[in-house]
């Protein structure tokens, strides 16, 4: 049996950009250990690999010989750095090891791509990953360097025809759409919270890709408050119909998590079971589509305690095969980490919604132009399916 791939190295957490930025490594550590804790990664059939950084040529397939070089200079001294290429700002500060610690993240998202196309990995999720903000010749948004774009051209070299790559961030991806702008060979779907909202201020329904590559940027735009039933139903509504027309022969995911509705820097309302239920879609879709070709992604989060390991350890859990039920308790033994650690009270369940289920509805049996979801979908629907010879109402 082909075993499924889970990218780790403890080295991750050296992707610090200091005290009181909100991206702490701390998330990744924990969601490592509670995935763990739960038995996720004790199987024959899982195999936890670990990561080497990416090399300079493997970066410059993406990014500037002038981006690489300002951030080996500020990886080498911060206190040098100056905001040149985006390295050195507010959001993205330099800090040592800099470089290192953002090619590693590369590399373990260019290992899990490069096992799932030859087959080696049936699926291969890498949570230091989905760093989708980077753009070619700068930093961005707590992104050195862009992970998913540099592994989607690696797919691209070892000769996929078609890619998708999917963006459940509440932040628009903005960095992989515009790697991948004008190549028809890549479709980049992303659903998030609206950029008149948030940042970066980008990713609206008209946005639909270069000359080029018509109708293969899709933008899902959603209201501040949008809940779970919403955020379901926009992906329902839009994402399998768009990606099973597009035929995509890999299917490439990020999964921050900065959609739920503790989240301190954003202002979607999505609950646990939410991003549980949509991890399972994806990996039925890249089933479905791609042969079962699946690159699942880390990305934002910023409750680092409640909601990042657990979301993670859903999304490791959907990817090994073993999902986990929401209703499942917390192991204790992370429990008592996450007190004695960081002196706080760790979550009791797995879930948030204490079994209740979810009803969004079907885009089928309805359009509700009045509700403000439903307006950011038809939107979305009648941007991009008639390129494709879909119906937006219909199909």
């Amino acid at each position: 049996m082909t075993a499924s791939w889970v990218m780790w190295d403890e080295r991750y957490t050296a992707y610090d950009f200091g005290p009181g930025h909100p991206m702490h490594p701390s998330r990744l550590d924990l969601t490592h250990r509670l995935a763990d804790a739960l038995g996720l990664l004790d199987h024959d059939d899982v195999v936890v690999r670990p990561v080497e950084p990416a090399t300079d040529e493997q970066l410059l397939t993406v990014h500037s010989p002038e981006l690489l070089e300002a951030v080996k200079a500020a990886s080498a001294d911060p206190a040098s750095a100056t905001g040149r290429h985006g390295v050195g700002t507010e959001d993205t500060p330099a800090f040592a090891g800099m470089h290192e610690a953002s090619a590693l993240a590369v590399g373990g998202t260019l290992a899990a791509a490069e096992a799932v196309w030859s087959g080696e990995a049936r699926h291969a999720v890498n949570i230091g990953g989905g760093l989708h903000h980077a753009m070619p010749t700068t930093a961005s948004g707590f992104c050195v360097y862009n992970d998913a774009a540099v592994a989607i051209t690696r797919l691209l070299d070892l000769g996929a025809r078609r890619v998708v790559y999917l963006d459940l961030d509440v932040h628009h991806g903005d960095g992989v759409e515009r790697v991948f702008w004008d190549d028809d060979r890549v479709m980049t779907v992303s659903l998030h919270e609206t950029g008149r909202a948030l940042f970066p201020g980008t990713g609206f329904p008209g946005d639909t890709g270069g000359p080029r590559a018509a109708d293969t940027a899709v933008n899902i735009a959603l209201p501040p408050g949008t809940g779970d039933e919403g955020w379901l139903r926009a992906y329902q509504a839009v994402v399998p119909t768009i990606v099973r027309t597009f035929g995509p022969d890999v299917l490439v995911s990020q999964h921050g998590c900065d959609c739920h509705y503790s989240d301190p820097l954003a202002h979607l309302s999505v609950s646990m079971e939410a991003m549980a239920t949509a991890y399972s879609w994806v990996r039925d879709l890249a089933d479905d589509v791609a042969g079962g070709r699946w690159v699942s992604l880390g990305g934002g989060g910023y409750e680092l305690v409640d909601v990042v390991p657990r979301a993670w350890t859903h999304l490791i859990g959907v990817v090994t095969g073993r999902p986990v039920d929401p209703t499942t308790p917390v192991p204790q033994s992370w429990r008592s980490h996450v007190e004695h650690t960081y002196g706080r009270e760790a979550p009791a369940t797995m879930g948030d919604r204490g079994g209740r289920p979810i009803r969004y509805g079907a885009w089928e049996d309805g359009y509700h132009p009045e509700d403000p979801v439903d307006s950011a979908i038809m939107a979305t629907r009648r941007a991009i399916f008639p390129g494709w010879g879909l119906d937006p109402y219909f199909d």
